[in-house]
């Protein structure tokens, strides 16, 4: 990769992007009479942007044409499956809720980060999709760094960093109009405009879409909306600011539990063939789909970016973002005859009875619920008498400044220093979805307000404004009602050192996050805010990458990271008490790499090792019918492994790509879980907890994808690719591993999914692009939460699976289709 200033900018760079895991990488010979073939990106220079052959970490880039054509209807982590050691799922199938790993690290551990700017959930690191829906159709590039990375921040970066480079306001001018239509009634229109720079430097960019329709899985309808504004100002050569807005707002039917093996073949499956569209979460209520687990989101996001050239040594770049997010997710409270909706009897389809629901709520008879209650919640207050939707809200207000100072001290050395702050506040509590028929909720949660008789209902849908404060009154708040604070000051510096052969550097970074949480149900107003808990953290990390020849270039890496636990770490059991036991989390890593480019064939080795120790959970579980919570302290795990990517161009109208990703994630040692009632929070007993020697589960271990692109003419293309995975082992629970047998987390059947992509391209100005996935209708699990050894009598599994496990099924084939016109 090559940086060039752009009218001597300092913040603002143009990022020729050649990735050898997905394109046509030139040889450092012919990288400037070859330019011209390779897409010129606008960035911000806050954003942490590995250089081929100069940055000493493993990392993989993708470009907007990738995204933009090869995407459609998937979600949007999912375009780097062909990227070595991530892996990346639908979740539930739900719009929005796909998940990702990289090197067996979850979302919550690996860095999400915009432009450069953190987004992972500052209570518990969490990433979710759905709040960024829109992301795809604003990214110019998207960079994932396995391991370290290169970002100076202090951040959650245990697994990688993935960096998503959203479009600036000054690209050409020009517009686009885009519709598009899938399987299941999906179906999007997109239009966006870019003004190009006017002579006084003003620039602009807008984008404005609509998707909606239905996911694969049933009851999964959503409706989604993305908007985006960039004005941009270039006055001078020393100075470049840049503002942005852009949200979604959106809200989707999920699929938020995985339901058991023998369901998909109960409901509309057969032995050979599960129903894999199953979803035990949805029904029909006056004819209408109607889901008890329904997310709605609206998270805009804005930033002000300011680039000072201050002389030709030293530069400035800053950026003032902040991020007001409004929504949450629904389920059931109450209950009929002391049973949830999941126990209720269900229609031969196995879907929830909504009509019936409502009919009993409202004192008629429905034989098999149970004994009729003429009164619901009137008669005693008693919240088990009944069933209601209600929605857990999860809202925040977010502002943050990073600013970095960089001075070139010579020709060959410079240093980096800089300041990431950051306050959060998150708003928690419940309220009243649906009443389904019932004349109010009674709720006997709130300590200054017993019992609370709440009639109020509210939409479950997401806002266009969000920039409200808390937005429900507490006498409408039911269950929970709680603020999480984190102020977040942070340090860091570099210096790095640069010739035409060797670079190298050096970086750290120290953090302090102060936690503090105010309940306003379980105590008094005198007691509601907790002690303020301040933690420090920090990294160290460093590393070298030698040029042997025009071909050949070798890194190495290594760091240390001391991080600190996330929020439900430090206050226990949802109340104000203070973990006792804190103690950061330690990451050790280490990584050597080798990279080979020439005009026809180019591809990288890497070998790393990553140490997670100190790694604290709290799970809930239930055991003989009493709900407990298991705060699981001293966790370790380890992972390593081997990755290979390469591309090889034998003819000028074909490319040919692949990776190999070989991993061995496990825990280390035996740690103990304290196991605390949920109900009394009182303290039951400890255990050892056997998990040396276990497999980390929830990705696959082994992943291989071969594919190839072919330009058969200036107007028509086509490519195609095949992804195979492997040694997938279920999402291990920890706290069930309470005594020593030696026994595994299963391991999911092998599964491999074939792709197919082809476009038409009319004058430059009209394209049709048509995408197939999983062309062959595989049918795989994709994820098991459940842990069930085989059963003895074959009958009782599938595939070698037992059937009582509690798994998602992978999408089967789904197809898109989109016609855009670009002017």
């Amino acid at each position: 990769m090559n940086f060039k200033p752009l009218k001597k900018s300092m913040l603002t760079v143009v990022l020729t992007l050649s990735t050898a895991s997905v394109y046509y990488a030139q040889s450092a010979k012919d990288t400037v009479s070859r330019e011209k073939d390779i897409e010129q990106v606008v960035l911000t220079g806050v954003a942490d942007i590995a250089k081929d052959r100069k940055t000493p970490v493993a990392v993989s880039t993708i470009k907007e044409a990738q995204i933009v054509e090869r995407l459609g209807n998937q979600e949007f982590p999912e375009i780097l499956n062909a990227t070595p050691s991530v892996y990346a799922t639908k979740g539930g199938g739900g719009f929005g809720d796909s998940r990702i790993n990289v090197r067996g690290f979850d979302q919550r551990n690996t860095a999400v980060m915009i432009n450069g700017v953190p987004v992972n959930d500052m209570e518990n690191g969490a990433v979710y999709w759905s709040n960024w829906a829109g992301l795809s159709d604003v990214t110019s590039a998207m960079q994932v760094q396995r391991g370290l990375g290169s970002s100076k921040l202090a951040i959650a970066s245990v697994g990688g960093t993935i960096n998503v480079l959203t479009r600036a306001a000054d690209k050409k001018r020009q517009g686009n109009v885009t519709v598009g239509v899938g399987n299941d009634g999906y179906h999007k229109a997109l239009f966006s405009y870019n003004t190009g720079k006017s002579d006084k430097g003003w620039s602009s960019s807008f984008l404005m879409s609509r998707t909606a329709g239905s996911m694969y899985a049933d009851g999964t309808e959503f409706e989604g909306y993305n908007y985006y504004f960039a004005l941009g100002f270039n006055p001078n050569a020393k100075h470049d600011l840049q503002f942005t807005i852009t949200g979604a707002p959106q809200w989707h039917n999920q699929r938020s539990f995985q339901s058991k093996i023998s369901d998909h073949i109960k409901y509309g499956g057969t032995e050979d063939e599960p129903n894999r569209r199953y979803n035990q979460n949805w029904g029909y209520l006056n004819g209408e789909e109607y889901s008890m687990t329904r997310n709605y989101y609206h998270k805009p996001v804005m930033s002000l970016n300011w680039d000072w050239n201050i002389n030709d040594a030293t530069k400035l770049n800053s950026v003032v973002y902040a991020s007001f997010g409004r929504g949450g997710g629904t389920g059931d409270a109450g209950g009929i005859d002391n049973k949830s909706y999941t126990a209720l009897p269900r229609t031969a389809d196995g879907l929830i009875r909504f009509d019936d629901i409502v009919k009993w709520n409202q004192g008629g008879a429905v034989a098999d619920f149970g004994a009729v209650d003429a009164n619901p919640f009137e008669a005693d207050g008693n919240r088990r008498n009944g069933l209601i939707r209600r929605a857990s809200i999860n809202s925040h207000n977010w502002y943050g400044i990073i600013s970095s100072l960089n001075h070139k001290f010579s020709e060959n050395i410079n240093a980096t220093v800089g300041v990431d702050a950051r306050r959060y506040d998150g708003m928690h509590y419940r309220i009243v979805s649906d009443l389904l028929g019932n004349r109010g909720y009674t709720d006997n949660s709130n300590v200054n307000n017993k019992p609370n008789r709440i009639t109020n209902t509210f939409d479950a849908s997401a806002s266009w404004n969000p920039f409200g404060g808390k937005t429900n009154d507490i006498k409408d708040q039911m269950a929970y009602s709680n603020d999480g604070i984190v102020n977040w000051i942070g340090g860091f510096g570099q210096v790095e050192y640069t010739n035409d052969a060797l670079s190298a550097f050096v970086q750290g970074s120290v953090s302090n996050q102060g936690f503090q949480r105010i309940d306003y149900m379980l105590f008094t107003p005198a007691e509601q805010e907790s002690e303020k808990v301040d933690l420090v953290g920090f990294n160290v990390k460093g590393g070298a990458n030698y040029n042997i020849n025009e071909n050949h270039n070798v890194f190495v890496n290594a760091g240390y990271y001391e991080r600190q636990p996330f929020f439900g770490a430090v206050f226990l059991n949802n109340r104000n008490d203070v973990n006792p036991g804190l103690t950061n989390e330690k990451i050790t890593s280490y990584e050597v790499g080798y990279g080979f480019r020439s005009a026809i064939f180019n591809a990288n080795l890497n070998l790393y090792s990553t140490s997670w120790d100190d790694i604290y959970r709290r799970v809930t579980s239930r055991v003989n019918n009493v709900n407990y919570v298991a705060n699981m302290l001293g966790i370790e795990e380890v992972h390593r492994g081997i990755e290979l990517d390469f591309n090889v161009k034998p003819a000028q109208f074909v490319t040919v790509n692949g990776m190999l990703s070989i991993g061995d994630w496990f825990y280390k040692g035996n740690p103990t879980a304290t196991f605390i009632d949920d109900n009394t929070n009182a303290v039951v007993g400890t255990q050892t907890l056997y998990l040396d020697g276990v497999k980390v589960g929830d990705a696959a271990q082994f992943t291989a994808a071969l594919g190839a692109d072919f330009k058969v003419t200036d107007w028509f293309n086509f490519d195609a690719q095949y992804r195979h995975a492997s040694n997938l082992y279920s999402a291990f629970e920890p706290q069930n591993r309470t005594t020593n047998d030696g026994a595994q987390a299963i391991k999911l059947p092998d599964y491999g999914l074939f792709d197919l992509g082809t476009s038409f391209m009319w004058k430059k100005s009209l394209k049709l692009r048509v995408n197939v996935n999983n062309l062959l209708d595989k049918t795989y699990i994709a994820e098991s939460r459940t842990n069930i050894a085989a059963d003895a009598n074959s009958a009782n599994n599938w595939n070698g699976v037992n059937k009582n496990n509690e798994v998602y099924f992978g999408f089967g084939r789904t197809w898109n289709a989109s016609v855009s016109y670009t002017f």
